[in-house]
């Protein structure tokens, strides 16, 4: 049977189901069944093989039940990212490229009801009093919608895979993005509970470092996470809470942000909080959480190198403080973190860590930073592939209480 015609028979089944049967009252399994039993009606006395037949009815079950052509594009593990700009245009990620995929869904309607149907399972609510939505997937993948008329090409989706290994210090290790020495290191410094924020570039692997990171935290700890979509794979600890932000309703009401939770976090006993990502007016209550007394807290943010998210980090307070005095917001700064660790993309497409810096103090204006390793690119890096590694500056690490309080002496 040709492309053609499986396609053909597809449609003539979801038309069928969609005028006769009576969605809302079935079970998924009733559904593949009564799917199974039309197909070999429509399909009669013709030839089809096994892999045929089962394609067609996962291709009209995903279009009833599931998300249609995203499905398959889902299901393939080398893609990273897919980009939907609108009906015609599908867009993925594989290594690190991007190429436009010869695919297209029937029609914006179609797309429409997928994104509703992504969105509803999550809770949440798009449309166009509300066109702007951050959701996930059931395995955590991470979702964007931006809906007309703010989105002037079509319905547009923005999805971030999501791995279902969970991210450990070896596979990045693996990656070449640090050395096994550096990640003992920091290893070290999470058990020591220093306050930690990792920065970086859009996609220069903030979560996914993260989620490697909260694999050192002792097992015996209460933890928790704080994400607008829950993204954290933290494994072994038994004593952890996730909470996932929430958007306003089709009324303007019943929003939870970040700031609320983190609030909330304060009076739940916890002995860590790791924020997923700080983007405005929150890393205010992120680090007054850091400064009375949840040491081991973790978080991200986004620039590009460890001096230019101390400036965003006074930016975001400022969203959320507008009154406070510059002095006052970095003094809160140059306290509440120990440590920040820089990462980016580089233009091989792969991911490094270029630097862990360790923050002093303040004085004279200025927060301090201490560089302890940096990346180093070698020379016979070329344009399409580039090598180096961290290299531990000639900087001693000064703020060593903490690894004291712990009864550690590794020097770092």
């Amino acid at each position: 049977m040709d492309q053609l015609r499986e396609e053909q028979i597809v449609n003539d089944i979801r038309r069928y189901i969609s005028e006769n049967i009576p969605l809302s009252q079935m079970s998924d399994e009733d559904l593949e069944r009564k799917i199974e039993d039309i197909a070999t009606q429509k399909i009669g006395d013709a030839y089809i093989s096994i892999s045929q037949r089962v394609s067609i009815v996962q291709q009209v079950y995903s279009s009833i039940r599931g998300f249609g052509l995203l499905d398959s594009i889902l299901k393939d593990e080398t893609i990273t990212e897919v980009m939907i700009n609108g009906p015609d245009n599908i867009f993925i990620e594989q290594k690190g490229r991007l190429t436009q995929l010869d695919k297209k869904f029937d029609s914006q309607k179609r797309l429409e009801d997928i994104i509703q149907r992504i969105v509803g399972m999550a809770g949440r609510e798009v449309n166009q009093a509300n066109p702007i939505c951050d959701t996930r997937l059931p395995d955590g993948s991470r979702v964007n919608v931006v809906l007309p008329p703010v989105a002037l090409c079509g319905p547009t989706i923005t999805i971030r895979k999501f791995s279902k290994e969970p991210m450990t210090m070896e596979r990045l290790i693996g990656y070449k993005s640090l050395t096994p020495e550096i990640a003992e290191k920091l290893e070290v410094l999470v058990k020591a509970k220093y306050n930690i924020f990792i920065c970086g570039g859009t996609g220069s692997g903030k979560t996914t470092f993260l989620n490697a990171m909260s694999n050192f935290i002792p097992k015996d700890e209460r933890v928790i996470t704080i994400e607008d979509s829950a993204e954290l794979q933290i494994t072994g600890i038994d004593n952890l809470v996730s909470l996932e932000t929430r958007n306003a309703n089709a009324a303007g009401v019943g929003a939870i942000t970040i700031r609320d939770l983190i609030k909330s976090s304060l009076r739940m006993r916890p002995e860590r909080i790791v924020v997923g990502e700080v983007r405005g007016g929150e890393a205010l209550d992120m680090l007054q959480a850091m400064n009375t007394g949840h040491d081991g807290s973790l978080s991200t943010g986004h620039a590009n190198s460890t001096q230019d998210m101390l400036s965003r980090l006074e930016t975001m307070v400022l969203q959320g403080a507008a009154g406070l005095p510059l002095d006052a917001i970095r003094q809160q700064i140059a306290s509440a973190i120990d440590i920040i660790v820089h990462l980016s993309r580089l233009r091989d497409k792969s991911r490094k860590t270029m630097a862990i810096t360790e923050v002093l103090d303040y004085s004279n204006g200025k927060i301090h930073l201490n560089p302890l390793y940096e990346f180093v690119e070698d020379e016979n890096s070329t344009l399409d592939k580039v090598s180096g590694s961290l290299v531990r500056t000639e900087n001693k690490m000064q703020n060593t209480f903490k690894l004291h309080l712990a009864g550690i002496k590794t020097e770092i």
